[in-house]
């Protein structure tokens, strides 16, 4: 079964001792361990409250990444193990919208602390030599250097016609404010457009 298709089957309640991180990330698989399933898991085990126990990726019908679940065990459900599940995914930078679904119940709890902004590259009416000459990776890290510590890439996706670029900060209007005029001037940025999405 696809990774799709098991999240469209999880969308009933988790059984009890099972927490879902439901995270406002467009990230793809690889991404969403790297920045969150790793801390996450290695804290859960450090403290013996529990595990995680999958993750999934939610596509919209154009393909593009929506959101991400992280699925948790617990050893034994308590506010303590919600809360630090929370905690720890905030402060590795879980954005605003994300929300915990607790298992055997009918409850759940919003959180977040980053906002988010997604920049389109249009991949198909800019010169071939333009492609050519600079590559996404560049590209993210310029990113990044001019967000020092206002941002971060998370993610990127690839679709038929464009690469969207995923990055996560406290603030949209910092981020954008810091990106913008380099956006209008690099030659890969050229009918780009960018939006905010957490």
């Amino acid at each position: 079964m696809s990774v799709i298709g098991r999240l469209f089957k999880r969308r009933t309640r988790p059984p009890a001792h099972f927490l879902v991180a439901q995270l406002n990330a467009r990230l793809q698989p690889v991404h969403r361990s790297e920045h969150f399933e790793e801390g996450l898991d290695d804290k859960l085990r450090k403290l013996k409250v529990g595990e995680i126990s999958g993750g999934g990726t939610m596509q919209s019908e154009t393909g593009e990444i929506e959101f991400c679940d992280i699925e948790v065990k617990l050893r034994q459900s308590s506010p303590e193990a919600e809360r630090l599940v929370i905690e720890t995914l905030e402060a590795l930078g879980a954005p605003k919208g994300s929300k915990l679904e607790i298992g055997g119940e009918d409850r759940v709890i919003p959180f977040g602390v980053n906002e988010g902004m997604a920049v389109y590259l249009n991949g198909t009416e800019l010169p071939p030599e333009t492609y050519q000459r600079h590559s996404l990776e560049s590209l993210e890290d310029q990113l990044e250097a001019l967000l020092e510590e206002q941002g971060r890439v998370f993610s990127h996706w690839t679709g038929p016609t464009g690469t969207a670029i995923y990055v996560y900060g406290p603030s949209y209007a910092e981020m954008s404010k810091r990106l913008e005029p380099f956006l209008r001037s690099h030659p890969l940025c050229e009918r780009c457009r960018f939006e905010q999405i957490a």
